[in-house]
């Protein structure tokens, strides 16, 4: 990733977040995140069309291949949220999506249906690694998740506390230094640092 971007990620998930009305260390939304995005968020089951059997590959034999897709239409945008999946997912998935309309970000690969309307694909990697970061930041803003660890230290309870699996909370709890933040403040606090 770029030089500042995570920082400047925190920065966006603050502004989104205040945007709607979101503390910091509050759970966010996605889905009141898409509306004030102006992005429509829908089921499979949701899909006007859809016969039942597309709906059943959709959603059961294919329901790991996929977590969430974003069509335009003119200047609109849906996102598709693979409804099979936990709650959790769900939420990581449609926040991924959000994060690249943020970000600005164009599909390496866009298709084009009968209708004319289009799918968005994939982005290059390094453009996938950053709506990873953003997305990350908007369900468990470092700051946030910094505040609620010093008064809840159980991470399935904060994880609960943000919406997110617990495996994505260890990854930001990781991957942004809050864990090494606060052990050397521990450390400082009880006199481990301090020279005599």
């Amino acid at each position: 990733m770029r030089r500042g971007f995570k920082a400047e990620s925190e920065r966006v998930a603050a502004r989104q977040r205040h945007a709607i009305g979101v503390d910091l260390h509050d759970p966010l939304d996605p889905w009141l995140l898409a509306e004030h995005l102006g992005v429509s968020v829908v089921r499979p089951d949701e899909i006007s069309g859809l016969s039942q059997d597309s709906l059943e590959q959709l959603v059961v034999r294919d329901r790991e291949s996929w977590s969430a897709v974003t069509l335009q239409f003119g200047k609109s945008r849906m996102t598709i949220v693979n409804s099979s999946h936990a709650k959790t997912r769900q939420r990581s998935s449609l926040c991924h999506e959000l994060a690249h309309i943020l970000l600005n970000h164009e599909p390496s690969r866009i298709d084009v249906t009968g209708k004319g309307h289009l799918i968005l694909g994939s982005c290059e990697g390094a453009e996938e690694q950053e709506a990873n970061w953003l997305s990350g930041a908007l369900l468990v803003p470092r700051i946030g998740v910094m505040r609620q660890l010093k008064a809840c230290p159980n991470h399935e309870a904060l994880a609960e506390h943000f919406g997110v699996s617990l495996q994505l909370l260890r990854w930001r709890l990781g991957a942004t230094g809050v864990l090494r933040h606060l052990a050397r403040a521990d450390r400082y606090r009880r006199g481990a640092g301090v020279r005599p």
